[in-house]
C-alpha cells in the first residue's frame, strides 16, 4: 500500500480594511485567533492560525488591511500585508459587496503579478440580490482572470466549507513547517494584549483606539490562576483621560470585559491590573514600535 504524502503550505488571507478578513480566519481555522470589530485598521500584526491532520498542516495567516499610510505604524502595517505576497503557496484575495473595485489598484496590481494560486473570495453576499453578485463577479474576473472567484459569507459560514476543500486540493506535498500540535506561532501576551485592544476598539470612538497600544509587563501563570500587569499606551494626556474616564469607570469596563475573555481563552482564572502611559508620537518612534513588536526595515 503507497504511503499518502504530508501536504503543508502558507495560505495568505490579504485585501482591504473591513472585508471580513479576521472573521474568516477564525471560521478557518476553528478558534478565535485573530480579534474582530466593526472598525476598519483592527489587524495590526500579522498573525498565524495553524490547522493540523495527520498528513496536512495549513498555516493560515492573517494580514493587516492594505491602507497608504499616514504614519510609520501603518507603514509596518503595509509592509506586513505586501510580505504576504511573497511567501504564500496560495493566496486568498478578500473583498466583499461593499467596496469599489478600484480601491488600492497599486496593491491589486501586485496581486496580478504573483504566480502561486489566487481564490477571490467576494465576502458580505447577503447583502445583494444574485444580479448584483453577477455583476460582482463579472467585473472581479476581469480585473483578476487567473484567479478563481468564490462568493461567501464569513459571518454565516456560508460556502466557507467549499474554500477549504480547494484550498487542500492546492495544497503542496511538504512536510509541516511547524510541531503538529501548534495552533498559532504567537506567545500568550500577545493574545493578552489583542483582547484588550478589542475592548478598546468596541468602548471608544473617534482617534482613541488608533492612538492606543498595548504592552504586558507581567505575565505569571499559575496552576489555577495567571496574573497580569498590562500598560495602555496613549500619545496625549486628553486621550489618557478619556482612556479611564470618570472615576476610572472606563478602565473598569475595559478590565472587567477583557478579563471574562481572557478567563474563557486560557481556561484560568485570571487577575488583571491595568495602567494608562502617555507615550508622545509612539507611531513615528522607531523605538517604540520595535518594542511593541512591529518590524522595521
Amino acid at each position: 500500500m503507497t504511503e499518502r504524502k504530508h501536504k503543508s503550505g502558507f495560505v495568505n488571507i490579504i485585501g482591504n480594511p473591513n472585508v471580513g478578513k479576521s472573521t474568516l480566519m477564525n471560521r478557518l481555522v476553528g478558534e478565535r485567533i485573530s480579534i474582530i470589530t466593526s472598525k476598519a485598521q483592527t489587524t495590526r500584526h500579522r498573525i498565524l492560525g495553524i490547522v493540523n491532520t495527520d498528513d496536512m498542516q495549513i498555516v493560515y495567516s492573517d494580514t493587516p488591511g492594505v491602507l497608504r499610510p499616514n504614519y510609520k505604524l501603518q507603514e509596518t502595517m503595509r509592509e506586513s500585508s505586501e510580505s504576504a505576497l511573497g511567501d504564500a503557496d496560495i493566496l486568498l484575495y478578500v473583498t466583499d459587496m461593499v467596496e469599489k473595485t478600484d480601491k488600492n489598484d497599486d496593491f491589486l496590481q501586485q496581486v496580478r503579478g504573483i504566480e502561486c494560486p489566487v481564490l477571490l473570495l467576494i465576502n458580505k453576499i447577503d447583502l445583494t440580490d444574485q444580479a448584483g453578485l453577477t455583476q460582482a463577479v463579472e467585473a472581479w474576473h476581469t480585473l483578476l482572470p487567473a484567479a478563481e472567484i468564490i462568493p461567501i459569507s464569513a459571518l454565516s459560514g456560508f460556502n466557507v466549507e467549499p474554500v477549504k476543500r480547494r484550498i487542500e486540493a492546492l495544497l503542496p506535498d511538504s512536510p509541516p513547517y511547524f510541531e503538529k500540535d501548534a495552533l498559532t506561532d504567537r506567545p500568550a501576551r500577545f493574545f493578552v494584549t489583542e483582547i484588550i485592544r478589542e475592548k478598546i476598539l468596541l468602548y471608544y470612538q473617534k482617534e482613541i483606539p488608533y492612538a492606543t497600544e498595548v504592552v504586558v509587563e507581567e505575565f505569571i501563570e499559575g496552576a489555577e490562576q495567571i496574573h497580569i500587569r498590562a500598560l495602555i499606551i496613549v500619545e496625549r494626556d486628553t486621550q489618557k483621560g478619556i482612556i479611564i474616564g470618570h472615576g476610572g469607570q472606563a478602565l473598569k469596563k475595559v478590565g472587567t470585559t477583557a478579563r471574562r475573555d481572557m478567563e474563557r481563552f486560557f481556561e484560568k482564572k485570571i487577575f488583571l491590573e491595568l495602567y494608562v502611559k502617555v507615550e508622545p508620537d509612539w507611531r513615528n518612534r522607531d523605538n517604540l514600535l520595535r518594542r511593541f513588536g512591529y518590524k522595521l526595515d
